[in-house]
């Protein structure tokens, strides 16, 4: 059977675009292939098929100038959300840096405020916590110096007073101690008297009270000899009677007035420290003169003779007037002193014993003697003027 053969380029067309062989010859080529079971025989496609080939290839280069796409047109994905890979906008960003420094710089100025309180004042921390006042000792911050007289009597404090912490459970635990205590106010002419006037007027009573008050053989019972040696002897009494009460002391001469002394028979001292609070002013007085007003507490740890045994405290209050006067004006001792007005006030001494010694009570101890007439008081109280206070009779202590 003869065989049409197949085209030697099927691919290849004229410039038309139309194939170089015809439909009838397609026809017979397809027909022997099929009657004697020819495979994989290339198609041509149809003269329709051809047609809208050549129609869609003249769009395209009509449309792209000729030139053959080698891409997909695709549909925009939608944007994604700003920030999703980007992150914030700076905006946004330096608002939160801006928030952030904002917050960073108050809490660090809070911080350094408190630490600087605490450093200055340690009580504001250590004062609230739990057990602090009982372990408190010696080392409790102190207070300041009292300028003015208190408005209120000071707060307790728990704790019981030991050897080695005799003013555990005293608000004297926070008192400056011993002369340094008494701090004098700036001296200024007063009353014609100069600076230098007033200031020597400070420092004699200063002195007194330190010798009659603080002098550790003067607490023991010994006699106040620096502080008489203070007073002027041209003013009539003071002295004088200062002594009798020292030689031979009863209810009406009694030098307790102005000293403070313990019998060394009875008590010691509980330690060698002593605790004061108080203030000192001056002002004018007459023509020539310059008073000076000291208002002091004096706190007292001591213990039975022979140091054995509790600590018990007994407190002091003195408020007196002293003045210095113009010897050229008064008939007085350049640089002397001169007694205007003295009150004391004992808490925690035995009632009706006046032989010249503060005689304190121990818990575990009965008093001995007078039972006491007076009402009872807070020794620490110094809110009150002493005058207002003191009735003269003897009471009982709310605390030492």
């Amino acid at each position: 059977m003869s065989t049409v053969p197949p085209p030697e380029h099927p691919d290849e067309s004229p410039e038309d675009g139309t194939s170089s062989i015809s439909d009838e010859q397609w026809d017979v080529f397809l027909r022997e292939l099929g009657e004697g079971g020819a495979r994989g025989g290339p198609k041509e496609p149809s003269a329709r098929a051809r047609m809208v080939t050549r129609r869609l290839r003249e769009q395209d280069a009509a449309a792209g100038g000729g030139r053959r796409r080698w891409w997909r047109k695709r549909t925009p994905e939608p944007s994604p959300p700003p920030g999703w890979r980007t992150g914030p906008t700076r905006r946004e960003t330096h608002g939160r840096r801006s928030r952030l420094r904002t917050v960073r710089t108050v809490f660090v100025l809070a911080l350094v405020t408190g630490v600087t309180l605490v450093v200055i004042r340690p009580s504001l921390l250590l004062d609230r916590l739990p057990g602090h006042h009982a372990a408190a000792g010696p080392e409790a911050s102190p207070l300041p110096a009292e300028t003015v007289r208190p408005s209120a009597a000071p707060v307790d404090r728990a704790g019981l007073p030991t050897r080695a912490h005799p003013f555990r459970g005293s608000p004297a635990e926070r008192w400056a101690e011993g002369a340094d205590a008494i701090e004098l106010p700036e001296a200024a002419a007063v009353g014609g008297m100069s600076k230098a006037d007033v200031a020597l007027a400070l420092r004699r009573t200063k002195e007194f009270l330190v010798g009659a008050n603080l002098d550790p053989a003067v607490v023991r019972g010994g006699r106040p000899t620096a502080a008489m040696a203070l007073l002027d002897p041209e003013q009539p009494g003071a002295l004088p009677g200062l002594r009798r009460a020292l030689g031979d002391p009863d209810e009406k001469h009694d030098p307790l007035s102005l000293v403070t002394r313990f019998d060394p028979a009875d008590v010691a001292p509980a330690g060698d420290v002593v605790k004061v609070r108080g203030r000192m002013t001056f002002a004018a007085g007459e023509r020539g003169e310059v008073r000076v007003h000291a208002d002091y507490t004096f706190v007292y740890p001591v213990v039975r003779a022979g140091g054995d045994g509790a600590v018990t405290r007994t407190i002091i209050r003195r408020d007196l007037t002293t003045a210095l006067l113009d010897p050229g004006k008064w008939k007085a001792t350049r640089g002397r002193l001169n007694l205007k007005t003295y009150d004391s006030d004992a808490g925690n001494s035995e009632c009706g014993v006046h032989d010249g010694y503060y005689h304190p009570i121990f818990d575990d101890r009965a008093p001995t003697g007078a039972p006491a007439d007076g009402p009872a008081r807070d020794p620490y109280d110094r809110h009150r003027s002493l005058r207002e206070d003191n009735d003269g009779r003897c009471g009982t202590v709310t605390r030492t």
